[in-house]
């Protein structure tokens, strides 16, 4: 076919974003996705050693298409050859860099037909301006994130092995950055384990003047600070006595209005923190959501990008944008809702010139409000945080009356504050504050001067006891990361599921508790490899990576000087590696001794004694804190079974193992086990001493047998029914077809039969 000189094929990553540009650009422009990353390192078992890169030869990565992307490849190379202009237009960040380069890899057409172009919000003016300024790429972006991907696979692939080794499990991984974030939540774990609560108590009195009732608390005795000193009720006791005996005099008020400022509009972290504190939403779920709403949602017939890039750390806001802002909140808020100067925002040594963008929407004047019918529910709540958290970042300040008052008896002094917004500002449309049910007290105070008598009605003393610090939810573990400097805003949401799906960490309530596994695994590589368990070093090598891309550092010689220290520590711990013990904090319900982590057969892993042989107690870990399984232990403690032991005739109780639930003898020196299976009711027609259970085949297929087995072999396809034959006394059994339900006589000499009552099918 000949070449179209008129036309330009751009190349995106998702078929969304295609509709959307498509709209903006017309019929002169063909868009084509390459549905993501089309290449990628070998993803071949590990124990080939094979990790697509060769260390050897300055550690060249050997990339290959990425296996169901041949159809992609081919398509877009047969389009490729029909243009004269070929602009790729994937992400505007690392990981999008990567891809472009990726795909102009796989085009087989010269270099001079493809350029890079990129945007931070897909309106008209930043797609066209894009296509009219298209660049090279960036090699040095692209050589970032290949670094990036090269030592998370080598950390994988290394450190992997030591744990299979040491704890008998295909199944654990490790991660450069997934396992840092893991030892966050286990030490936060023993943080609580190791915290003692300690009593405080605190003071209160009831106070009145001119009849108006407002309440003081108790803050310093002889002008020192008395918060959380008051240890028990004796000395609280004493306090409450000496204050009723002492006069109350307003010693002092203090009236100061503060003005409060906006924070800056959304960054990645700080919207996956506001989405969870306001909406309730997972990390992964904003992501998802705000990659629909910046790739384009139908609109009145055609598809608008919503909000700008939501991958950023960058609290940057265009000049246009600004303008924007300004005309909206003049024209519907007024000009004392604008400040006299505009508010910008830099974040630690940012340079604001920076070409990446906070995360705002991309037309302040489409209110959520006004698009609201063409939005799902979770789309139509993430949009209105983010416009209401943009709009507000340009508003005026807002201006904040407090009053404090203190209130002198004997030694000691009460205070009293109150705090009154005197003009509302940004906070006509978002408060930062996760304290949704802030309230002004104002009106419940009295008018109150220095000197003033107030009488107190009564006083209250109320015990306390100091909090652990809270386990981190999904939101508090990004910040963290973030503090720290780990991970960037493309991997927040990848770690936090990772060790999720990985069953490291399990979310309860919102709350991330490291299940036993979890702990077992970060205890073993915080001992072994301190250095890559190390927050600074982790750090340190996400600051490498970033001075890779900013042409700071070389690539393949912050590979080789991570490298070779890095294995020599592998290899030192694999040449001593034995598989290891692994203690948890549960006990034995049978003989108290600690249960250990033991690796099946398969690979699984479940709880067993330490005591073994002499204790067999094994029961299922699944994916149970150690709480929920000392819970399950004492559960199982209590649940004991009506059949006693057939060898020495001590009760039963009901265990979990790995294979599902069993029967286990009380008598430690008997310690008879046997398995679990639901029982019929019915008498065996063959023994008369055994009863009829239901059993599983090892297809799976469920069949009916004695418990007595193997003493008894009486087995059948059917199942019994407690109601005895009218004819012969004989077992009825249910037998169901497609066309009939009926109750029949095992007695092969007796015909009785009947039709099955609804309640007995």
């Amino acid at each position: 076919m000949a070449k179209n000189s008129e036309k330009t094929l751009i190349i995106v990553e998702s078929p969304a974003k295609s509709k959307t540009i498509k709209k903006i650009l017309g019929d002169s422009y063909q868009i084509e996705a390459s549905f993501g990353h089309i290449r990628n390192l070998p993803t071949k078992d590990p124990k080939t050693d094979n990790l697509g890169f060769d260390v050897n030869n300055n550690f060249e990565p050997k990339f290959e298409i990425i296996p169901g992307k041949k159809d992609v490849v081919k398509k877009l190379n047969d389009l490729s050859k029909r243009f004269d202009n070929i602009l790729i237009a994937s992400d505007p960040d690392r990981e999008g860099e990567a891809i472009a380069w990726h795909v102009r890899q796989i085009l087989t057409v010269p270099d001079e037909k493809i350029k890079r172009i990129e945007f931070n919000e897909i309106t008209p003016k930043a797609v066209k301006y894009s296509v009219e300024h298209p660049r090279a790429i960036n090699m040095d972006m692209v050589q970032a994130q290949q670094t990036r991907q090269i030592l998370d696979k080598l950390v994988g692939y290394k450190l992997s092995p030591v744990l299979w080794k040491q704890m008998g499990n295909y199944n654990l991984s490790a991660g450069r950055v997934q396992s840092v974030a893991l030892r966050m939540i286990c030490e936060r774990e023993e943080e609580i384990e190791a915290f003692k609560p300690q009593e405080y108590w605190s003071i209160h009195a009831e106070l009145s003047k001119d009849g108006k009732l407002f309440e003081a608390e108790l803050s310093k005795y002889k002008s020192k600070a008395i918060e959380k000193t008051i240890a028990n009720e004796e000395q609280a006791q004493k306090i409450v006595e000496e204050l009723k005996n002492s006069d109350f005099n307003v010693s002092k008020v203090t009236n100061k209005t503060t003005k409060r400022k906006p924070t800056a509009p959304f960054i990645t972290s700080t919207l996956q923190r506001a989405a969870s504190t306001k909406l309730g939403f997972g990390v992964q779920k904003t992501m998802q959501v705000a990659q629909k709403l910046y790739e384009g949602i139908e609109i009145d017939g055609g598809a608008v990008g919503l909000i700008t890039y939501m991958r950023t750390d960058s609290v940057r806001v265009s000049d246009d944008a600004m303008a924007m802002a300004k005309d909206f909140i003049l024209n519907n808020y007024g000009e004392k809702y604008y400040p006299e100067k505009a508010n910008t925002y830099v974040k630690g040594k940012q340079n604001v010139q920076d070409a990446h963008e906070a995360i705002r929407p991309s037309y302040p004047d489409k209110t959520p409000e006004s698009i609201k019918q063409y939005l799902d529910n979770d789309q139509y709540r993430l949009y209105k945080l983010i416009w209401e958290k943009f709009m507000s970042s340009q508003m005026a300040q807002a201006e904040i009356a407090n009053k404090t008052i203190e209130i002198t008896a004997g030694d000691y002094t009460l205070k009293a504050g109150t705090s009154k917004t005197m003009f509302d500002g940004f906070l006509k449309l978002y408060n930062d504050s996760e304290d949704e049910n802030e309230k002004e007290n104002d009106a419940k105070i009295p008018d109150l001067n220095q000197g003033d008598k107030v009488e107190c009605n009564k006083i209250n003393q109320k015990q306390h006891f100091t909090q652990p610090p809270p386990r981190y939810n999904e939101a508090s573990l990004v910040k963290a990361l973030e503090e720290h400097g780990i991970g960037r805003p493309s991997t927040y949401a990848t770690i936090i599921t990772v060790i999720q799906t990985r069953k490291y960490v399990e979310k309860k309530d919102k709350a991330l508790h490291p299940t036993i596994l979890g702990r077992a695994v970060s205890k073993q590589l915080v001992e072994q490899f301190a250095d890559i368990m190390d927050y600074k070093f982790t750090a340190g090598m996400e600051e490498k990576l970033d001075q890779i891309a900013e042409k700071k550092a070389i690539w393949n010689v912050v590979l080789k000087e991570f490298y070779i220290p890095f294995m020599d520590e592998v290899n030192a711990v694999m040449k001593t590696a034995q598989k290891v013990k692994i203690e948890t904090k549960i006990v034995c319900p049978n003989c108290g001794k600690p249960m250990l982590v033991k690796s099946g057969r398969n690979g699984s892993q479940f709880l067993g004694c330490s005591g073994y042989p002499d204790c067999k107690t094994i029961m299922s870990i699944n994916v149970l804190t150690e709480q929920e399984v000392q819970e399950e232990v004492q559960s199982q403690q209590q649940e004991i079974a009506e059949e006693k032991c057939d060898k020495c005739g001590s009760e039963m109780i009901f265990k979990n193992g790995p294979y599902g639930k069993y029967l286990q003898c009380t008598n430690q020196e008997c310690n008879n086990r046997k398995p679990y299976h639901k029982s019929t009711g019915v008498t065996c027609p063959k023994c008369g001493q055994g009863e009829i259970v239901f059993k599983k085949s090892k297809k799976g297929t469920v069949f009916f047998g004695c418990n007595k087995y193997p003493s008894c072999d009486y087995v059948s396809w059917y199942e019994p029914v407690k109601e005895k034959c009218p004819t012969c006394g004989g077992m009825l059994v249910k037998k169901i077809t497609k066309n009939s339900k009926k109750l029949e006589c095992t007695n092969k000499g007796c015909s009785f039969t009947k039709e099955m009552e609804e309640e007995n099918v």
